[in-house]
């Protein structure tokens, strides 16, 4: 028995794909073949595997829990929920790894697997392995007594979001898209303080409102209508799979993912103070900024929830965001990324500090930026071409970071520009103080795209 993956499924954080074109049974068979037959190998018995809302989730589900007992593993069924609800219970059964099956934020003829191993991201060479362990038929076969169990987790899940909750009493809206998080978030509003509205709560795999991505401003045109007619404090938004958070102040005005992680930030360092903040290179430095007038120490990192969770680790910082909408917490939870976790901790945050929402928006610095920019160019050529880029800058003189791709600081403002590690695009963004900085930046992008041979054209899609 052996098994070939669509090369382009094995991603580098998870692995994910067109179902009935790159992903299908066969495929969930051999991961969970090889996930079991390492897990084994390893010392581990049991694995906890979660669904979201997709029409395709159940058969896949039903393919993966076949092939991790086919190879000697036990499994405890969380159900349906968003991925963190599968942290959870990867974090508090007595499981030695877990297993989400979702299409996180992509269209519903997507679907997908997100992995973690003995309480570690489990992403990068070791998926690439799933891919070479699959392709040799390097799995062990169990002995036959395995086990199927369920687990009912939504309450306690729940409960544990709420553990501790010291905020006040708000008026809040909530938007999950119709995504996994819907069920979780009708749960935690009966037992919130204050008046809560909820929209597309209701699990529908065709996402008939909108594409439950809370990063495209488009996604949250119902949550600004809401409101605005009830004339609520703010808006909280959920991508389809609940590990990504959108937000909107009191004027329906976007609170972007590094604009929240400053404000998360300061309840933080206020019980630890000095401690490591982390955001991804794709943050603004106002965040950066904010970070050390608060006392603490920024620090800039990859993009990549897997890669921000391992570095999260390595420094025992409290706090992690990133742009995408990805927030981590350490401090009184379990360092993974959840959304239902980072909104309940931003009411609590805008309560510590005093002001409201929208009066934190108004005091952040104005700066004029670009959304992410993305193009395509050539697989054997994304890297290459940033490792051109930098090159030429470093020769100049240019003050540049190499963290993750190139990200460039001049007096206007800086620019990045990085390789996708999910697809053949180059990403860029840029920041200035005013449109004639961001002007003067943008054409820094398009001079090193031009002597790498590219233009910044077309778009490409998510």
């Amino acid at each position: 028995m052996t098994h070939r993956f669509d090369p382009t499924s094995l991603r580098e954080y998870d692995i994910r794909g067109i179902v009935g074109e790159a992903l299908g049974p066969d495929d969930a068979r051999a991961i969970g073949r090889g996930f079991a037959t390492l897990l084994r190998r390893a010392g581990g018995t049991r694995v906890a595997v979660g669904r979201d809302g997709r029409l395709s989730s159940p058969m896949l589900e039903e393919a993966l829990i076949e092939g991790l007992t086919a190879s000697g593993c036990s499994v405890v069924r969380t159900g349906m929920g968003p991925t963190p609800m599968l942290y959870y219970a990867e974090a508090t059964l007595e499981v030695d790894g877990g297993i989400q099956i979702t299409g996180s934020h992509n269209p519903g003829h997507y679907n997908g697997f997100k992995m973690v191993f003995q309480h570690t991201s489990f992403f990068g060479e070791k998926i690439q392995l799933l891919g070479k362990m699959a392709a040799e038929g390097d799995w062990d076969d169990g002995d036959g007594s395995e086990t199927v169990t369920d687990a009912d987790v939504e309450d306690l899940y729940v409960s544990r979001l709420l553990a501790g909750y010291a905020g006040g009493a708000y008026r809040v809206g909530w938007d999950t898209g119709n995504g996994a998080a819907g069920p979780v978030i009708e749960k935690l509003v009966k037992l919130l303080p204050g008046e809560h509205h909820t929209l597309f709560t209701d699990v529908d795999g065709n996402f008939p409102n909108h594409h439950p991505d809370p990063t495209e401003e488009k996604n949250l045109a119902d949550l600004k209508k809401l409101v605005a007619d009830k004339q609520l404090d703010f808006g909280l938004a959920f991508d389809g799979d609940g590990d990504r958070l959108g937000a909107i102040d009191g004027e329906g005005r976007v609170i972007w993912g590094d604009q929240l992680l400053s404000i998360l930030a300061e309840p933080v360092l206020r019980v630890e103070p000095g401690a490591t903040i982390i955001a991804d290179v794709k943050a603004s430095q106002m965040l950066f900024d904010r970070v050390a007038e608060l006392g603490g120490k920024p620090l800039m990192w990859k993009t990549g929830h897997s890669l921000v969770k391992t570095k999260m680790k390595e420094t025992g910082a409290p706090l992690a965001g990133e742009m995408s909408g990805h927030i981590f917490f350490a401090q009184d939870y379990y360092g993974f990324d959840d959304a239902q976790y980072a909104a309940i901790r931003l009411i609590q945050a805008v309560h510590v500090i005093g002001k409201s929402l929208t009066a934190l928006k108004d005091a952040m610095p104005k700066l004029v930026n670009t959304p992410e920019m993305r193009f395509q160019v050539d697989e054997s050529r994304k890297f290459a071409v940033v490792d051109e880029v930098l090159d030429r800058l470093e020769a100049s003189g240019a003050e540049v970071n190499r963290t993750d791709g190139a990200r460039v600081n001049t007096p206007d403002g800086w620019w990045l520009l990085r390789a996708s590690n999910t697809q053949d695009v180059l990403v860029a963004r840029a920041e200035a103080k005013d449109q004639a900085g961001l002007d003067r930046l943008l054409a820094q992008i398009d001079d090193q795209l031009a002597q790498s041979g590219l233009v910044r054209g077309e778009q490409a899609a998510h």
